[in-house]
């Protein structure tokens, strides 16, 4: 993603143009090392805990093999009974975790390199068969891994929050609204959302300028 062509594109919607002012440079910045097998356990991890906690188990599974930076599929699913558990994953974070390894081994969850070759729409499709993998959290994976630029998760309370703020809205636009209404991001939908994201953390902190309602 060109970020100048983005925040180009981007600057002329009477929505985000403002965001953008007060904002400045985007700074999304995809892990470009990581497989998706890897971004996936780590949002398993993640889910409905304190993001510290998540680092802490994943710590501990990472001890299990310290010849590798991240346990690979194969020596997750080698792992002894009570492993999984023993790191602080609970019964179904063990097993999404189990199911994921057992997909990545087998191919189904694509490499990197592999994953290059599929369509967004393809990947998540692909991958939402997956224990514990919903469509947010492979858009999380578009976004954040694969770099892909044109992902807007218009199920994400922050992006729906951040548009209704910088719209001036009293209610957030339902998920359908924010689809339709950002099509005219295209093809920077993935910055677009990053934007509304950091309008969402700015009204946190009563520092973002709101518009009059529109």
């Amino acid at each position: 993603m060109s970020a100048r062509a983005a925040r180009k594109h981007l600057s002329a919607d009477p929505v985000l143009g403002p965001v953008i002012a007060q904002v400045g440079a985007m700074g999304l910045k995809p892990v470009k090392d990581r497989e998706p097998y890897e971004a996936l356990v780590r949002a398993i991890a993640h889910q409905q805990v304190h993001g510290r906690a998540a680092e802490a188990m994943l710590n501990r599974l990472i001890a299990h093999t310290p010849e590798h930076p991240f346990p690979p599929p194969e020596r997750v699913l080698a792992l002894p009974d009570g492993a999984l558990r023993a790191c602080g994953f609970s019964g179904a974070k063990q097993a999404a975790i189990l199911d994921i390894a057992h997909k990545s081994a087998a191919g189904w969850v694509p490499t990197r390199r592999a994953a290059a070759r599929l369509s967004d729409e393809a990947l998540i499709e692909r991958l939402v068969a997956l224990r514990g993998v919903g469509r947010w959290t492979v858009e999380m994976l578009l976004m954040f891994t694969l770099g892909r630029p044109d992902i807007l998760p218009v199920d994400d309370f922050g992006v729906r929050e951040g548009y209704r703020v910088a719209a001036g809205l009293e209610l957030q636009p339902k998920p359908k609204e924010l689809a339709a209404i950002g099509a005219r991001w295209a093809p920077f939908r993935s910055a677009a959302a990053w934007y509304l994201w950091r309008a969402a953390d700015l009204n946190k902190t009563n520092s973002f300028k709101a518009p009059s309602a529109i």
